[in-house]
C-alpha cells in the first residue's frame, strides 16, 4: 500500500510586490496620517472611508479577456461556473471610489462636498525597487465647485500639511500649471484635429524633465540620439510649429506676473489658452492674499505630469533638498504629492459634468524623505523595561509597570526566561528601550530600585574615558516611591523622550 504523500509546507514569504511593516514604520505612518488629517480637518474637510472593493465598472477599467481580467487591477468575478456575476476589484486609487460615492449619495451630501480619505490601494503591476503593489494614499478633494478658490485652497492646504509633518519651509515647493494653457498651445501650433499628433506632442512634453529644452526641440522635430546611442524618431514638426511648446515649457519668469505674461504670448490667440492663463492668475492672486509666496507655491509651466488626465489646474509638491548616498552620489526625492482639477470623472455615472479638484500625497515616499532629513528616526523609542530578578515576585514587577503606565509612560515587564540577566538587557537593547528598572532581593529589603539610563549608558560606552564614566553614571538608585518621578526625569532628558 502506497504511503500518502505529505502535504508540502507553505513557504513563509510575502507575495511578490508586497511587504510587511513593523513597529516604527507602522507607528510613524499612523502619526503622519494623524497629523495630515488634523490639517485637512482644520480646513473643513470631512473624513470618508469607502470600501476597498469596487465593481470593475465603477473603477472605469475594462476587461481585456476573461483569463486575465483587468491588467493593472486585482479583479475577480463573482459566482460559480454556472452563475457568473459582477466583476469586482481592489481599488487602485481613492479618486475613482470618490466619484462613485458622490454619484450614489449626491442627494444626501452638501454641495460642494469636501472630503479626505486615507488608506491602502492596490496595483497589479510589475514591482520594482521601492515600487510595491500595495501602498498608502492620502487624498483630499472638493467636489461640486468650479471656483479657482477651491484649487488655491488645495495648494495652501498642501503647503500647511508638508510643514505640519516636519518638512521645513525651503525644503519643498508646490508648482502649479494648467491643462487649458497646454490646450491653447496645441491650438496655437496649428495641428488641427489630428489626435495622433496631439498625443505624440503630449508624450514629448512629458519627457521635458529628462531631456530638457534642446531635447524637446529635437523630439518635436526630426528626432534625437538618446544616451545609449539609439536614434529616436521625432514628431516631425517644423521649428515654427514647435516654438509654442518650447515657449510654454520655458515660460517661468522671475515672478508670477512675468510667468503669466510669457504664457499669454505662448497661447497666442487661443481662447482656451487665455482661459487657462486667467485661472492661473486667479490662483496666484488668492494664494498671495493668504500669504503663500513663491518660496512655497509658484506658477510653473514645466509641470507636465498628469496634464493628459486633468482638465484644468495641475499641482505637484516637490522636495527641493539634496541627499547623498553611501557612494557620495547626489540625488533628490522629487515629487511627494500631485493633483489637479478633473471635471469629467463623476460624469461617467450621472451624465452630468461635476467640477472637482483634489490632491494625493504619497505617504511612504514622504516618510522616507523625513527619515533622510533626520526629522524622524529609523526606529521609535521602545518601552521602559522592568526586569525580573525573582520570578516568584512577578506581582511586584507588574505593580511597577502599572504605576508607569498609569503615569502615561510606555512600559512592560520582561516576560522571557529571567534566569540570565544579561539576556534581559540585550532584549531591552533590541527594543530600543530608554530605561531599565531593576529590583533584586537586596533592593526590595532596602525599599529602593535601580534605574538604568540605557541611552546615556550606550553613549558613555561609545566615547567616554574611565574618569568620565565614573563622573557620569548611567544607573541611579532611588527610593521605590520615587520610581515614576525618576523615570520621567530621565525620559525628559533624552531626545524623543516619553511621559
Amino acid at each position: 500500500m502506497a504511503k500518502p504523500k505529505k502535504t508540502p509546507r507553505p513557504k513563509a514569504e510575502t507575495p511578490k510586490g508586497f511587504r510587511d511593516y513593523f513597529g516604527a514604520e507602522v507607528t510613524q505612518r499612523s502619526e503622519m496620517l494623524r497629523q495630515i488629517a488634523g490639517v485637512y480637518h482644520r480646513y473643513g474637510f470631512d473624513a470618508l472611508e469607502s470600501s476597498a472593493v469596487e465593481t470593475v465598472e465603477a473603477l472605469g477599467k475594462f476587461l481585456p479577456d476573461v483569463d486575465r481580467p483587468n491588467e493593472g487591477v486585482f479583479a475577480w468575478q463573482e459566482g460559480g461556473e454556472e452563475d457568473r456575476g459582477d466583476w469586482l476589484a481592489l481599488r487602485y486609487d481613492l479618486t475613482a471610489p470618490l466619484a462613485r460615492v458622490y454619484a450614489q449619495h449626491r442627494n444626501d451630501l452638501p454641495t460642494p462636498y469636501r472630503r479626505y480619505a486615507m488608506g491602502p490601494v492596490w496595483r497589479n503591476e510589475k514591482p520594482g525597487p521601492g515600487r510595491y503593489r500595495q501602498f498608502y494614499q492620502c487624498d483630499a478633494d472638493t467636489v461640486g465647485s468650479g471656483a479657482m478658490a477651491a484649487d488655491a485652497e488645495i495648494c495652501a492646504m498642501l503647503a500647511d500639511t508638508l510643514e505640519a509633518v516636519g518638512m521645513p519651509r525651503g525644503d519643498y515647493l508646490i508648482r502649479v500649471n494648467n491643462r487649458k494653457v497646454l490646450n491653447g498651445v496645441l491650438e496655437a501650433m496649428g495641428l488641427g484635429d489630428d489626435a495622433g499628433l496631439h498625443d505624440a506632442v503630449l508624450r514629448t512634453i512629458d519627457k521635458f524633465d529628462k531631456v530638457g529644452e534642446a531635447g524637446v526641440r529635437e523630439l518635436l522635430g526630426k528626432g534625437r540620439l538618446d544616451a545609449s546611442g539609439a536614434y529616436i524618431d521625432g514628431v516631425g514638426l517644423s521649428d515654427a510649429q514647435a516654438e509654442p511648446v518650447v515657449a510654454f515649457l520655458t515660460s517661468r519668469g522671475a515672478d508670477a506676473a512675468e510667468t503669466l505674461a510669457n504664457l499669454r504670448a505662448a497661447v497666442g490667440e487661443s481662447a482656451m489658452g487665455a482661459e487657462g492663463v486667467a485661472e492661473l492668475e486667479q490662483i496666484a492672486d488668492l494664494l498671495s492674499a493668504q500669504g503663500y509666496g513663491p518660496d512655497r507655491i509658484v506658477i510653473d509651466p514645466s509641470v507636465v505630469r498628469g496634464l493628459g488626465y486633468y482638465t484644468g489646474p495641475v499641482y505637484e509638491a516637490e522636495l527641493t533638498f539634496e541627499i547623498f548616498d553611501e557612494k557620495g552620489r547626489k540625488r533628490q526625492f522629487g515629487s511627494v504629492a500631485g493633483g489637479g482639477r478633473y471635471d469629467d470623472l463623476v460624469k461617467r455615472f450621472t451624465g452630468q459634468s461635476v467640477p472637482a479638484t483634489g490632491i494625493s500625497i504619497g505617504v511612504d515616499r514622504l516618510l522616507a524623505a523625513l527619515r533622510e532629513k533626520g526629522r524622524i528616526t529609523a526606529h521609535e523609542v521602545g518601552p521602559v523595561v522592568v526586569t525580573v530578578m525573582d520570578r516568584d515576585r512577578m506581582a511586584d514587577y507588574q505593580a511597577m509597570v502599572a504605576e508607569l503606565r498609569n503615569a502615561g509612560i510606555r512600559a512592560e515587564v520582561y516576560l522571557g526566561n529571567p534566569k540570565n540577566f544579561g539576556n534581559q538587557l540585550k532584549y531591552a537593547d533590541r527594543r530600543h528601550s530608554p530605561v531599565a528598572v531593576i529590583e533584586g532581593g537586596d533592593e526590595k529589603e532596602r525599599g529602593v530600585v535601580q534605574i538604568k539610563d540605557l541611552i546615556l549608558g550606550a553613549k558613555i560606552a561609545e566615547n567616554a574615558t574611565l574618569e568620565e564614566w565614573k563622573e557620569r553614571p548611567s544607573q541611579f538608585e532611588v527610593p521605590r516611591a520615587d520610581l515614576v518621578a525618576k523615570v520621567r526625569e530621565i525620559l525628559g532628558r533624552q531626545d524623543g523622550g516619553q511621559g
